[in-house]
Formats: C-alpha cells, structure tokens, sequence
C-alpha cells in the first residue's frame, strides 16, 4: 500500500514523541553488587563549648575579669604613659615584661669601654616596648591546651636578681612555691646610679662611711660628687620587695641587728593580697582576689593559717602596736633629715587625684611626706602650681641641674635659693626613709627590717 503525503507525516509525529518519552522513564534496577569494607572508627571530638566552661563561668574567669577591672594593674595609666620606653616597660607593659623574662634579662650594669661609664642591661627592645597589662602578663599558658592546667601556669617564679643593686643580691621567696617572685620581679626599688660612673650605688660603702660627701653643692661636679639632688631623687615606687625581702636598704650600724620577720619566709604575696574579700575589707567588693587590694581586709592574716589569734584593726600586738611605732620612727627620721629647720623631705597633703600630683602615702607620716625632695623643680613644685598640689610654693633648696627648657626667670629664681649639700649619712637616710614609707604597710610586711633601717638611721644622723 502506497502511503501518501501526510500519512507520513503523521507517522513521523508518532515514533518522534515515543522516543521522547521512552528517554526519561527509568529502566529495571540491577543486581546488588558485594558490600565495601567498613571504614576505620574515628576517635570522638572534644566538645569545645564544653573545654571553655571549664574556666569561662562565673565562679573563675568570669569574676576573676570583674575583680581585675578593680585593679591598678587594670586601670592605672602606666601602660600608657611609658609605651616606647624601653627602660621603664619591662615593668610597665605587657610585652616588655614577657620579653625580659623570656630572655633572662641581666639585672646588672654593664661598662661601655668607649665612654667609661655604665648603663643599665635591664631593658626591653624598642618592638616590645608596649602592651596594657593583662591576664597573659602573668599567666604565660593561657589558651595552650584550653584545658583547666593553662591557667595556674605562671610567667615566672625564679628567684630575682634585684635591679637596684646591679644584680649582686637575689631575692628568693619560696613560700607559696614562690609565687611571690613574680610579683617582685616588678615590685622592687629602682637603682640609684653613681654620678661620676653610671653604676649601681654601692650601699656598702656608703653605709661605711656615714660622715663622707655625698654632694657637696659648693663642688658641684661629677669627679667628686656620687649624686646631684633633685625632687626625683628616689627609689621609684617598687619599695615593698625590697623591705619584704630584707634586702637593699643602706644598713648603717647601730643598736639593732638586720633580721627579717616571721612574713618573710612563710608568708606570700598571695595570701593577703588575693585572699578572699569576706565583705570585710574598708571597699566592700573591691579586696582580695585578683583586684591584689589588701587594705583593712585582715580576714586573709587569719585564712592562711598564719595567725591563730583573729587579726583585726583593733588587735594591738600585730596591727596597732607596730604601726604605730614605726610611723613615729619615720617622724622622726623626716625630722632630722632637716636643714636650718627646713624640710628636706616634701610635704603633701593632696589626695585628690583630680588635682594631680597626689600623695599615694598620705597619712603615713603627721606631715604627709611623700618621699620626694624639696628641691625646686619649675614643673614639678614651682609658685605657680601652689601648695594644694605639691605641698609647698617653692621648693626651698637650690637645684644644681636646672633644665634646658627653663626661662630666664626661672633659673635667677633658683639661685636665690639655699644650697642643698648632703652626708652620706643623710643620702643613706633618705633613700631608707622612701623604702621605709613608700612600703606603704608602715612596717606589717616585715616590721624588724623596717624597725632596724629607722632606728639606725636616726642614730647616724
């Protein structure tokens, strides 16, 4: 049969759409091929939510942080002020710190051959010169493992060659595992340098031999003069390692011998600056842990097992008693370091930090001293500032190094004022009566050391 045309045109049509939908219809499914090899079982996953609440929970690092924020540690502004400064640093911020102890950096003074004098080895480098201080400053593990044993690992607890003394005497307090090191590897005196040499001041001698000169401002040069007194002349503010270890005051001979109290070997740091507030302390909430606030919160005197008998503000033979004979001895001492009636220790009754200049011992002494000199100093205790600031108008005594910046008005000022000449018997005294005072626990860190440097001191003079 012959078909025509469009008949096959029809026919086309129809085998185009079977093929069509015979492509997208799926076929009968195959045989079952053999079952794979079962892979190896992989251990379980730590649960990291888990590992943080560890540690990130309100009864540790939650409140630890909180306490923190009431910290000079936290909020004073040191980090900030002295950022770049690779001397000051190490102990002012947070990279320097870690630097010089991961680098066992030398606590001695080292001679420039080309200069003949000696510097300081105690520095940071210009790149770590920087850093707000912060749990990583003394905790040197955080985040190692992010497990519970991170934390309690400390940055250092080495026994601490002491900076102001070139390195040749080592504080070592091993009570506590000798968590007290680390707090003292910052909390020590400064140097006292040698004007005519740059190196450390050698206490020994001066101690030795109290009637010699140590600035004589009628010669006021550097091949016989070991000081130029100034209002900075002083041990910075670190006092507390170096009488709490019994160690760096100039020990002139006398009536009473150079022994320690009971604190110093089995006492820490820690017990009674981080002990427990117990809502006990002067600033309810702003004591103990990690805010290192000890004032008026005795309850740690009695939990870390010293003390069998309560220590209280009352308590006469550990609180009252010893304070109140050494603020006396430092009377007495500021008395005799005195010229022609005048004070050679600076008055300073201002504690409004708003005003600046404030007097971190005020109350101390009867005359608010603050262990700066009464030397004039134009930006310091010049006429214009006025004695709510500094204590007084003038600065009484002459300044044998008037500054570059001075005017011309400034230095005439200067020299009409009394010339400053100093024993070492008096210099001796003066840096013993900073350490004494700026130790700010008027003698309860370690009272027979503090007693000892007082007592023989006034009997030098």
């Amino acid at each position: 049969m012959k078909l025509n045309n469009v008949t096959r045109l029809l026919l086309c049509a129809t085998l185009v759409i079977f093929a069509a939908t015979s492509c997208v219809k799926e076929g009968p499914m195959g045989l079952t091929g053999p079952a794979g090899k079962d892979g190896t079982n992989g251990k379980d996953g730590k649960d990291a939510n888990e590992t943080c609440k560890m540690c990130h929970n309100p009864t540790k690092v939650d409140l630890i942080a909180v306490q923190f924020q009431f910290s000079k540690h936290e909020y004073g502004e040191a980090a900030f002020e002295e950022a770049g400064n690779t001397g000051c640093t190490p102990c002012h911020a947070q990279e320097a710190f870690k630097d010089v102890v991961k680098r066992n950096v030398s606590s001695g003074f080292t001679l420039n051959p080309t200069t003949g004098r000696y510097t300081l080895d105690y520095a940071t480098t210009a790149d770590k010169a920087f850093g707000e201080l912060g749990c990583s400053t003394c905790h040197s593990s955080i985040h190692a493992t992010y497990g519970s044993s991170d934390l309690p690992s400390l940055t250092t607890v080495a026994p601490v060659p002491m900076v102001m003394l070139g390195g040749k005497k080592i504080i070592d307090l091993k009570a506590d595992g000798g968590k007290s090191n680390l707090c003292v590897k910052c909390h020590q005196p400064r140097p006292q340098t040698n004007l005519q040499t740059g190196n450390a001041q050698d206490w020994v001698a001066i101690a030795a031999n109290p009637t010699g000169i140590a600035y004589d401002a009628n010669a006021n040069s550097a091949t016989t003069n070991i000081i130029r007194p100034s209002y900075r002349m002083h041990i910075h503010y670190g006092a507390v390692g170096g009488i709490y270890a019994g160690m760096g005051g100039v020990e002139f001979a006398g009536s009473l011998p150079y022994t320690n109290s009971t604190h110093t070997t089995v006492a820490s740091c820690i017990d009674c600056h981080m002990g427990a507030d117990a809502g006990k302390s002067n600033l309810v909430g702003r004591a103990g842990g990690h805010t290192f606030f000890a004032k008026g919160n005795l309850t740690t005197c009695n939990a870390a097992g010293c003390h069998t008998t309560a220590v209280t503000s009352a308590s006469t033979t550990l609180w009252a008693t010893p304070r109140a004979e050494i603020k006396k001895l430092l009377n007495d001492l500021a008395a005799k370091l005195s010229v022609g009636g005048v004070d050679i220790m600076n008055r300073n009754a201002n504690t409004n930090e708003a005003l600046g200049g404030v007097n971190l011992w005020a109350g101390l002494t009867t005359n608010n001293y603050d262990g700066y000199l009464n030397v004039y100093d134009v930006t310091l205790n010049n006429p214009n500032l006025g004695s709510a600031i500094y204590g007084n108008t003038t600065g009484p005594f002459q300044n044998p190094s008037p500054g570059s910046t001075w005017t011309a008005e400034q230095k005439a000022f200067n020299l009409t004022l009394p010339k400053l000449s100093l024993t070492n018997a008096q210099y001796g005294a003066i840096i013993n009566f900073q350490l004494c005072l700026r130790d700010y626990s008027l003698g309860i860190h370690n009272y027979a050391y503090t007693k000892a440097l007082l007592t023989n001191s006034i009997a030098k003079l």
